[in-house]
């Protein structure tokens, strides 16, 4: 296994729209990432199964390519670390 290589996550959870400290902490990942020749994982952290709301997940994946960022992983990229949906 390589650990040169920087791989970073993103990890919301689905309850609700991307805040600002969503969208700073995706934004500060991704340049990480994309800076250091490394990988932008996405991986939805479902911890919080009360405050779960329906769609959350497509408006994080909507935001995110909103804002222009590209991930390697997660939210429909298989990858070899999944699963990139976890409780």
């Amino acid at each position: 296994m390589d650990f040169s290589k920087i791989r970073v996550r993103y990890a919301p959870s689905p309850t609700g729209e991307p805040h600002v400290g969503n969208i700073r902490t995706a934004i500060f990942d991704w340049l990480i990432a994309r800076n250091s020749s490394g990988q932008f994982i996405v991986r939805v952290e479902d911890t919080d199964q009360a405050r779960k709301v329906e769609g959350a997940i497509e408006l994080q994946k909507a935001s995110l390519k909103w804002l222009g960022l590209d991930w390697d992983e997660g939210l429909g990229l298989d990858g070899k670390y999944g699963p990139y949906i976890q409780s």
